[in-house]
């Protein structure tokens, strides 16, 4: 879609150029089109989108947000801007009774909607609110969402999954459910590590939360871990 917008606007204003009396205008006319055609990515950057939505809507009412996240008709990324709002501002702070009915909104969404941030913003807040029921079921699927071609998704979701982490008190349980999914995935790729970039950002961010898991549960663990990944650690 992004790279349809940008030859777009290219034809569009290569036609506008070609119009003029001389050749060599329209050659330039050209050449401006593709070189504004270039800008075009950082408008629609998804990333840079949720995160000015969120900025517009953090002096908003709990219940604006509510709102906004129950209309199945609203924009994606303001959706996502909504669910992460509420999460940071109003989901620790929720009493019981209407922390079930919210619960219940959001699973709801999570199953309605097809876009991946907003889903990963659901996911992140569903734990957030309830870390012992949700935590089981969300987080493997966030540490999954990292692998994601998406760069956007990928930071997103790492971020969701460490925000998780240095929310709250630490528990073994907790560290040995994101240890067995990041040590399957590992073990899965393994083939592909022994030449990888530590630095590159998927795996990055997932030796980062192995090193989590690992300083809650004990060196020992480390045996139990590709000899791949020892030497990336």
């Amino acid at each position: 879609m992004r790279h349809f917008f940008k030859v777009f606007l290219a034809f569009l204003l290569t036609l506008l150029c070609s119009a003029a009396p001389l050749h060599a205008q329209g050659v330039s006319g050209a050449a401006s089109a593709v070189a504004a055609a270039e800008q075009m990515p950082a408008i629609f950057d998804d990333k840079l989108l949720i995160d000015g939505y969120s900025a517009k809507l953090k002096d908003a009412s709990k219940d604006t947000l509510l709102a906004m996240i129950n209309d199945d008709s609203l924009y994606a990324y303001r959706k996502a801007a909504a669910v992460r709002v509420f999460r940071q501002e109003f989901a620790s702070f929720v009493v019981q009774k209407e922390r079930v009915l919210i619960e219940r909104m959001l699973l709801r969404q999570l199953e309605r909607v097809d876009s991946i941030y907003t889903q990963i913003e659901i996911m992140h807040t569903l734990v957030i609110m309830d870390r012992y029921r949700y935590f089981d079921g969300m987080v493997p699927v966030l540490i999954q969402k990292i692998d994601h071609y998406d760069p956007a998704v990928t930071e997103i979701a790492y971020r969701a999954v460490d925000d998780i982490n240095n929310t709250g008190t630490i528990h073994a349980r907790e560290a040995r459910i994101e240890f067995n999914t990041l040590r399957k995935i590992f073990f899965l790729a393994r083939k592909k590590l022994s030449n990888a970039n530590p630095e590159e950002p998927k795996l990055k961010g997932k030796l980062q939360l192995l090193r989590w898991a690992i300083k809650a549960l004990g060196t020992e663990e480390l045996k139990n871990l590709p000899k791949e990944v020892i030497s990336l650690m």
